[in-house]
């Protein structure tokens, strides 16, 4: 035991003496860079003084080569500690930069300074030119050395660029960002890519040189130059560019089979990130062709500040931005409703990481039933309520349309009325462009919706909020009128709003997540029908809407969204599949399959007995409301939520008959029921 201690105490020290005497491998470097150094040092002015005499050994006079022997040894010491001082030979020559070319030039300037002045003072005083050549053949030759290495390294991976042009880039923008990228590509680690052409709009700089590499056109030229110079990466370096002129150009790289890149944006240019890096993969957002929404969120701050706020559908994509966004904006309670638990943990537990001291209540329960949405308004009396809960899938109401009425109708029908007699300020209801003439039971039923929004508004603007009829499926102790004097209908002042938008990209069960998991298969993509077109926005757009929705209410209104051009289906597929880095109909198939039950080919945003007013924000506009008979649609309400409750099968025809646009479409299927196959 004992020798088995005694070994165990010391081998620490056995290791201990090993690792000090072993030198690591950048230190013996740095030896040898100082036996180097002296060399050099020596050689420097011994040159500079042969030089002045016709490099002729005999002709140099004895009193000359004696003050430089006498002087050199101690100079070459004082320099050398001087470059220690300077951390010179602590610096990794690989990435040998400016910051190591200034030092190393002050210390060769103030060597010189030194040399010159000591040799006159303690030995003798040598030819004007001796000084100067002296330092600069110093300062060339420990220069030579420390970046002979980067250079060699350099020039080794340009050669193997040209030989294996691994990617060969066309560069988009020969602004300052675009002579950023090349630089950061010729000397930082990036053997992978060549720039070898770039692309301005500004006929200036055509036929010019950037950094050595041709400006070849304008926009025009992409696809010539892309086979011109065998170009498989194409990078978009423009970051102030419109996102109208962001869409033309990349519309036009989508046309070829490069992968495609871009700057992200202005703020990369500000603060020096103008990096290969920092290049991200173009996103179908990019090719959407408009400016993002940009929400005037102070004022969002302010109506939301210290206010309870109810998001109805929280687990769902709208919902759980929505929750996300109100949480930064300092409410007094957040209360997350949605009857699908899992979603609703979800994003309570984002929310407690994000806002540990956000007032935060989760609930689960159904908006179909008025005794459990009572209690909800009863117990945490909600300023603003967030109605995003809706079942929203076309082709499954289609199959299930008492369903989409129980749900969609009757549910926000409860939860506008609860939030009527229990105090609510505002009730923004999240509608969608499927409302316009309508040709499915999931467009007619939240057309249905908005009318309950402008009917409740109507009413209570007249004072007669008593008039509108508590619906119940069972009679229960949430009788708003319990006492029957009509006390809880006086000054009701709930402002009611919808808000109508378009396809969200990334949302739960959207064509562009459907279509990312069909080309991660390796196809084929489906799509209903080649012209197909739909209008898209991203999910922050569709929340700041909602939210300004809330602030801009004075009651009854639609807002709708100027969402650009509509977007084809089709095209959509096939960008997708390029921006994948496949080939459409060669890698990755496309299957139309004809359109599905309720489906139409566009989308509108208004019908056409509405106008457009203006907002504060130009791409925000509000739709006047079409006038109807709310006392009958009141009572037609009653008869279809019984037909619903009672599942009956001729829906449909209550359907139209309250939503007078409301025509279904009765979708033609692909011949005998085969895929046509695009290539």
């Amino acid at each position: 035991m004992k020798n088995k201690e005694n070994k165990q105490t010391r081998s620490p020290k056995i290791g201990r003496k090993n690792s000090i005497k072993r030198l690591e491998r950048w230190q013996t470097m740095s030896l040898l860079m100082v036996v180097y150094d002296f060399s050099a040092i020596c050689f420097a002015w011994f040159a500079a003084l042969w030089s002045r005499f016709d490099f002729r050994f005999s002709m140099i006079p004895e009193i000359y080569l004696a003050a430089y022997q006498r002087f050199i040894i101690p100079y070459a010491v004082a320099t050398i500690l001087l470059l220690l001082a300077f951390r010179l030979y602590r610096s990794l020559w690989r990435y040998a930069s400016m910051s190591e070319f200034m030092r190393l030039l002050a210390v060769c300037f103030l060597t010189g300074v030194l040399h010159t002045v000591g040799i006159i003072v303690l030995v003798h005083q040598m030819p004007v030119t001796y000084y100067f050549a002296g330092t600069l053949l110093q300062l060339l030759l420990l220069g030579a050395v420390r970046f002979a290495y980067r250079f060699l390294r350099f020039e080794v991976r340009q050669r193997t660029r040209q030989s294996e042009a691994l990617g060969r880039v066309m560069l988009i923008g020969a602004g300052d960002a675009g002579q950023l990228i090349l630089r950061d590509m010729s000397w930082v680690e990036h053997p992978e890519n060549k720039v070898v052409c770039i692309i301005d709009d500004d006929p200036n700089k055509w036929g010019r040189y950037l950094e050595g590499i041709p400006v070849v056109g304008g926009r025009d030229d992409i696809l010539l130059n892309v086979k011109k110079y065998g170009v498989n990466k194409i990078f978009l370096a423009i970051p102030s560019a419109t996102a109208g002129d962001k869409r033309d150009i990349l519309d036009i790289c989508s046309e070829t089979d490069c992968e495609l890149k871009q700057l992200p944006g202005i703020y990369q240019l500000f603060t020096g990130q103008v990096t290969v890096a920092a290049m991200k993969d173009v996103s179908m957002e990019d090719l959407l062709g408009r400016e993002p929404i940009r929400a005037d969120m102070g004022e969002v701050f302010r109506f939301i500040h210290g206010k309870r706020v109810l998001v109805t559908g929280a687990g769902g994509s709208i919902g759980s931005e929505l929750c996300r966004q109100i949480a930064a904006h300092d409410p007094e309670e957040l209360i997350i409703f949605d009857i699908y638990e899992n979603n609703a943990y979800e994003i309570q537990l984002e929310l407690k990481a994000n806002y540990p001291n956000l007032k935060l209540v989760t609930l689960i329960g159904s908006v179909r039933d008025s005794r459990r949405i009572f209690q909800v308004f009863q117990t945490y009396h909600p300023q603003i309520v967030y109605h995003a809960a809706a079942h929203k899938h076309v082709p499954l109401m289609e199959d299930s349309p008492c369903e989409a009425v129980k749900n969609n109708v009757i549910g926000t029908y409860k939860t506008a009325y609860a939030a009527m007699v229990h105090g609510c300020e505002r009730f923004v209801l999240i509608s969608t462009d499927k409302a316009v003439n309508p040709t499915n039971v999931m467009g007619a039923t939240k057309r249905l919706c908005e009318m309950i929004i402008q009917c409740f508004n109507a009413k209570i603007k007249a004072g007669k909020a008593d008039e509108i009829p508590q619906l119940f499926t069972h009679v229960g102790y949430e009788n708003a009128d319990k006492d029957g004097t009509g006390k809880v209908f006086q000054d009701i002042k709930t402002e009611f709003v919808a808000v109508r938008f378009g396809n969200v990209l990334g949302s739960n069960g959207s064509v562009i997540s459907v279509f990312k998991k069909q080309i991660a298969r390796g196809g084929p993509v489906t799509v209903t029908h080649p012209d197909v077109i739909r209008y898209f926005m991203t999910i922050p757009e569709a929340v700041s809407l909602v939210m300004l929705a809330g602030t801009y209410a004075s009651g009854g209104e639609i807002f709708v969204l100027d969402m650009g051009r509509p977007v084809k289906i089709d095209i959509m597929a096939k960008n997708l599949i390029k921006l994948a880095g496949f080939r459409p109909g060669v890698d990755i198939q496309i299957a139309y399959t004809g359109l599905r039950p309720g489906e139409k080919l566009y989308e509108e945003k208004l019908m056409t007995e509405e106008g457009l007013r203006k907002t504060e924000n130009k791409l925000i506009h509000i739709g006047n409301p079409i006038p109807f008979d709310h006392d009958r649609f009141l009572v037609e309400l009653q008869a279809l939520m019984d037909a619903a409750y009672n599942n009956r099968a001729d829906i449909r025809d209550q359907l139209m008959a309250m939503v007078s646009t409301y025509r279904p479409y009765d979708a033609p299927q692909p011949a005998s029921g085969e895929e046509k196959k695009a290539g």
